[in-house]
């Protein structure tokens, strides 16, 4: 299970993402950017970044420490923002809570440089995980301390969000020419030579494990949290082999973001274009 902590009190939103994620401080003394159920993409953005998140960790990849993190909407009486007293009123109870890193930056892929090696982990890491939201429009990564951290996973996994249609989706290519460190010569053979065979039935089942019940529970088409998690693992052990099917090629230069339309405007958005 995760780390529980309480958010003791709410600083301030970060309006730079569509979901208006938030800083707050917590019982532990710690500060944390708090993702909430009641925002408009609901707990399935919170179930992403969890699987993903602590996936990414497993592989040696940086990701801010995640907790679960409970909530009185009564922390945020004094906010004068009635969009955020909706939001907070809405998300009383379990949410969830990524560790805040002071002094970071968003990765600038003309500022910064990334290796090739670590560039071809992160790439084949979105291509398991169908991340369609860490573009040169919007990099979701951060610079911290000289290292990348890897944040924002909620457009991830796409096919959760159409039961179905999983096995379709899970077979599907993944067209990396527009993420973000693609002009960095990703080294995706020596990732997937190196990470292919850590994405074990016993790996996925151990992470899905720390998504909570109630995030979970009342899917259609499923008659337990049980069900749907081996749902979730069966899916991305079906990726893992994703590496044949990842595309290099010319970056776009005026094409839209390749969220998918029914999902953009649910999806946090913080895209400098």
């Amino acid at each position: 299970m995760l780390p529980e902590r309480i958010a003791t009190r709410y600083v301030t939103p970060l309006r730079e993402g569509g979901s208006l994620p938030g800083i707050v401080e917590a019982d532990d003394l710690g500060t944390y950017v708090m993702k909430f159920t009641g925002a408009g993409q609901g707990r399935k953005t919170l179930v992403a970044e969890v699987v993903c998140g602590e996936l990414g960790r497993r592989l040696g990849l940086r990701v801010p420490d995640l907790v679960r993190l409970q909530l009185d909407p009564v922390i945020g009486l004094a906010e004068p923002d009635e969009e955020v007293q909706d939001l907070l009123k809405a998300s009383g109870g379990l949410n969830l809570g990524m560790d805040y890193l002071p002094g970071s930056i968003g990765f600038d892929p003309l500022a910064y440089e990334a290796d090739p090696g670590e560039a071809g982990r992160i790439v084949w890491f979105d291509a398991l995980i169908n991340n369609v939201d860490r573009s040169w429009r919007n990099p979701n990564l951060l610079v911290w301390h000289g290292k990348l951290w890897l944040i924002d996973h909620g457009a991830t996994m796409i096919w959760h969000h159409n039961w179905p249609g999983a096995a379709a989706a899970a077979g599907k290519p993944y067209d990396a020419s527009d993420h973000v460190l693609a002009s960095f010569a990703p080294d995706i053979d020596a990732a997937a030579a190196d990470l292919a065979p850590r994405i074990t039935d016993a790996l996925l089942t151990e992470v899905l494990a720390l998504v909570p019940d109630e995030w979970l529970a009342g899917e259609p088409g499923f008659d337990s949290t049980d069900d749907l998690r081996r749902a979730y693992v069966e899916a991305l052990l079906a990726r893992a082999g994703i590496h044949d099917r990842i595309k290099l090629g010319p970056r776009t230069a005026d094409r839209p973001s390749q969220v998918p339309g029914w999902l953009a405007t649910e999806l946090p958005k913080r895209s400098a274009r």
